[in-house]
């Protein structure tokens, strides 16, 4: 029902990529990733209009998870409403705040999720009931983990019921330890360590927001980062100037 959160469990790397509303996502969709990202929060996504884009994608290998602009609850209902598979709640500092965002994913009595009818690809239920509880199941949670406060709060976040991932939010958490955006520096790789040790320590998986730029997709998954995000448009430009030139012109 949800190929992602069968490939975290198994410990297999999930890449995904982020789309914006310029593109026809139904192409990335079917071209090898994981999951689609639609951020809500720094992009040109307004919660309300992910349906159709999400819809586009029915069918195709990509899961669609969604980064809401804060965790509220009524944010969190659209997203899942318009067919996520994967919620990403930015700035997750306390386990309060992880439990919040948990209980706003899950439809009762695992959660305050309000229902509006069945929504998204689950697959298809002998009863209600039974779809319920394999949107509680299946679903993707992942608290973002972006500022030293989080970071003092590790181990109570990933010992969370329900939280599948702690994902890094790169630069923000650069800024927080005093190091904007120099990712390669000794404090911020022990940060990031630290943050795999507590995963792994909790059974859970530890994300990258996406892969710092000039840096090795390898290293980190080295390190033990096991889901983040790449850029599409730089290969698929290398892949259509590749086709072009088997072609004699």
């Amino acid at each position: 029902m949800n190929a992602v959160k069968a490939a975290i469990k198994s410990g297999r790397t999930v890449v995904g990529t982020t789309v914006t509303p310029d593109i026809d996502v139904s192409i990335p969709a079917a071209a090898g990733y994981d999951f689609l990202l639609f951020d809500t929060q720094h992009s040109a996504w307004e919660i309300k209009q992910l349906r159709p884009s999400i819809e586009a994608m029915r069918g195709k290998p990509a899961a669609p998870f969604v980064r809401v602009a804060a965790n509220q609850p009524h944010l969190i209902c659209f997203a899942l409403d318009a067919g996520a598979r994967g919620l990403i709640v930015p700035m997750v500092n306390t386990r309060e705040e992880a439990e919040a965002a948990v209980r706003a994913c899950r439809y009762f009595p695992a959660g305050n999720r309000s229902n509006a009818g069945v929504r998204g690809e689950w697959g298809e239920f002998k009863s209600y009931r039974e779809y319920m509880d394999a949107v509680n199941n299946e679903l993707v949670i992942l608290p973002m983990i972006e500022t030293n406060e989080a970071l003092e709060n590790l181990d109570a976040i990933a010992s969370t019921p329900g939280v599948d991932v702690l994902l890094i939010g790169p630069s923000d958490l650069s800024i927080e330890l005093g190091v904007p955006l120099d990712y390669q520096c000794d404090h911020y790789q022990r940060s990031l360590d630290k943050i795999v040790a507590a995963a792994t320590k909790h059974g859970i998986t530890a994300a990258m927001y996406f892969i710092p730029p000039g840096m090795d997709p390898n290293f980190y998954v080295d390190k033990g980062f096991k889901l983040f995000t790449m850029p599409w448009a730089p290969w698929a430009t290398a892949g259509i100037q590749n086709a072009l030139a088997g072609i004699k012109r």
